[in-house]
């Protein structure tokens, strides 16, 4: 089931971006493709600053059985030319008129995949390998008026899976996973879309252990920080999938994700953005115009089924694509009738509503930090949390703050709303009402 779950987040992952709306090739947005997890050849990647190789390292509390498999994904890059008709020879073309529809010259993605699993113990003896071996090829296919050539070209790498014991009484093992291109390549010079064609794009790794379990390194146990925080991830984000809860399963991404990632079971297939709200991108797909649609069809066949799809999207499909909001007892497992009247009495007022709810008053609340009671007025000292996505924070750590409010959001979790005590703008920032935001747990009562 966990293996499931996580090859739909891998499959996200895998076409994120691979064609965006509107979906055609010669729009513009689509002529510079595959940024995500990109391994080049090596001379390529050293001589233009691009990645070769890419490194995950985890943490594993292992049994005495414990094996690990892993699977490497990723897109090998097909050619796509179309070939126009001329007596008896074939020239090349970016588009040919192919009955209702213009086919484009266009690079499409192979899915291809290299398994491998090992003994745990092998990886504490030794370091293990394994070849990636993926061959190139050529397929015609006669169409209206010319033809369809689709290249691909060889592509290799390897695969080199080490663990080490931790120091300590936990018994954890740290597992490390590099996935290299070595795919001999003689054209360091070339431009990237040559390079591409002997590439892995959009690598990722799916690891899985039997007789034992991942440490999650975002939601880790105090005891494991240390260890957590000396693994060295390369290009990739390594989080658990599956059911919530399990931990046999992890997913190292190129893209950043929380653990147990899942795709919203409101979501009808694949728009290849995971930045756009499917509602507003599925509405502007319909309102492309004929000629649009018959250009994006001949451009993929993924980008056609996209097409079909949500022109035959019933309403119902895309009423359900209006919002939704998860039952808050699914994310807090607590009874939202305990905290909001509105759920037992549904002619109260309405629980998100702040300016009629009495009960809350940012000037006037408190927190308890520790055993101190901080307030609107209270100096505080910043710690901000690693969990933190903007770099910029490392810069607050240590400063001293005055507590402008008190806050909590839909989930009642609190935040304390600061201005820097040493900043000649904060009484502006006061004025607007723009503060810096922390939980209680990343500040120091002084």
């Amino acid at each position: 089931m966990s293996t499931d779950v996580a090859r739909k987040v891998a499959d996200a992952v895998l076409y994120e971006g691979y064609v965006l709306y509107p979906y055609r090739a010669s729009s513009q947005k689509n002529q510079v493709r595959w940024q995500w997890g990109v391994l080049l050849p090596r001379p390529h990647a050293e001589a233009s600053g691009e990645a070769w190789r890419c490194r995950t390292e985890c943490l594993v509390e292992p049994g005495q059985a414990a094996r690990l498999q892993l699977t490497v994904r990723f897109l090998q890059v097909q050619r796509k030319q179309m070939e126009e008709r001329e007596g008896d020879d074939f020239k090349p073309v970016d588009a040919l008129e192919v009955g209702t529809e213009r086919w484009s010259t266009w690079d499409e993605g192979v899915e291809q995949e290299s398994d491998a699993e090992f003994a745990l113990a092998d990886l504490l003896d030794a370091p293990c390998e394994t070849k990636i071996v993926v061959p190139g090829g050529q397929e015609v296919e006669p169409v209206e008026g010319g033809r369809a050539v689709r290249t691909r070209w060889p592509v290799s790498g390897v695969v080199r899976a080490s663990a080490e014991r931790i120091e300590g009484p936990y018994g954890l093992v740290r597992v490390r996973v590099d996935v290299e291109n070595d795919t001999p390549f003689d054209e360091p010079g070339s431009p990237r879309d040559i390079a591409l064609r002997h590439s892995l794009v959009a690598a990722h790794l799916l690891l899985a252990i039997s007789d034992g379990a991942f440490v999650s390194p975002l939601d880790h146990p105090e005891w494991a920080a240390g260890a957590v925080a000396a693994c060295q991830n390369t290009g990739m984000w390594p989080v658990l999938v599956g059911e919530e809860g399990s931990r046999d399963v992890m997913l190292s991404s190129p893209i950043i994700l929380y653990d147990y990632p899942q795709i919203a079971p409101e979501s009808p297939g694949e728009l290849f953005d995971g930045t756009e709200i499917d509602e507003i991108l599925s509405l502007r797909t319909m309102a492309l115009t004929d000629e649009e649609k018959r250009q994006a069809r001949g451009t993929d066949p993924r980008a056609a089924r996209l097409i079909d799809r949500v022109d035959a999207m019933p309403p119902e499909i895309l009423e359900r694509l209006h919002g939704t909001v998860r039952y808050l007892e699914g994310v807090t497992g607590a009874d939202p009738s305990a905290a909001d009247p509105s759920a037992a009495d549904p002619g109260a007022l309405p629980w998100w509503d702040p300016g009629a709810d009495e009960s809350v008053s940012p000037e006037t609340d408190h927190v308890m930090v520790g055993e101190v009671q901080v307030a609107r007025g209270s100096q505080v000292r910043l710690k901000p949390g690693l969990r933190r996505t903007d770099a910029q924070d490392m810069f607050l750590a240590g400063r001293i703050a005055r507590v402008e409010a008190v806050l909590s959001d839909v989930d009642y979790n609190t935040y304390l709303a600061v201005t820097l005590t040493d900043d000649p703008g904060a009484d502006l920032q006061q004025w607007h009402g723009r503060f810096l935001y922390f939980h209680p747990d990343e500040v120091e009562p002084l």
